[in-house]
């Protein structure tokens, strides 16, 4: 089983520590610019690390929110459930030195695939971590569908665990900026 790895993100511009196994979705198919995506070798498990436009016009834990309902959309969610919002210790992240504010989100989306009917409730975990001096709003996902098919895994032994909210608040915390110019000119 290979290690938890430190990984080069949009071109390098970051950084992080990734959980074992992350598969780069880019290898299989288009992803925007302003993602990365990783999914996990076995499981429906995603993680996501998004740069989006500063959403100014909201504050605090709203600003968490307002950034689940809008995921929420863009998915199809059939409903959207938010189960808690806390906030981040700036000093337990590597951009702590960037990053104003920080917010840490558990919710439930009700969401089917492409071509099921049936829509399932799918566990979100997501971190923002606010940069106006970027005009940036980092939003990291942790997608948990459900284990309802876990038959489907294989023998227990040689399929890769999945993948914990500890491995997603580690990705959380070590996301590092290396070069601010993916920003644009400031």
């Amino acid at each position: 089983m290979e290690p938890t790895r430190d990984c080069p993100l949009f071109r390098g511009a970051f950084s992080a520590i990734l959980p074992t196994g992350a598969i780069d979705v880019s290898d299989l198919r288009p992803v925007p610019d302003n993602q990365e995506v990783f999914c996990h070798p076995v499981t429906d498990q995603s993680l996501i690390v998004e740069l989006l436009e500063l959403q100014a016009h909201v504050r605090g834990e709203g600003a968490a929110q307002y950034h689940f309902e809008d995921v929420g959309g863009v998915q199809g969610a059939r409903a959207v459930h938010v189960e808690s919002v806390q906030p981040l210790s700036l000093e337990n992240l590597a951009l702590r030195g960037c990053c104003q504010e920080a917010w840490v989100l558990s919710g439930k989306q009700q969401e089917a695939k492409e071509n099921q009917q049936v829509a399932k409730d799918v566990t979100l975990h997501q971190a923002l971590l606010r940069l106006p001096q970027y005009q940036t709003d980092l939003l990291l996902t942790f997608n948990q569908p459900p284990t309802d098919n876990r038959s489907s895994l294989g023998p227990e032994n040689l399929s890769p665990p999945p993948w914990s909210l500890g491995e997603f608040q580690q990705l959380v915390t070590s996301l590092t900026l290396h070069d601010p110019n993916i920003f644009g000119p400031q």
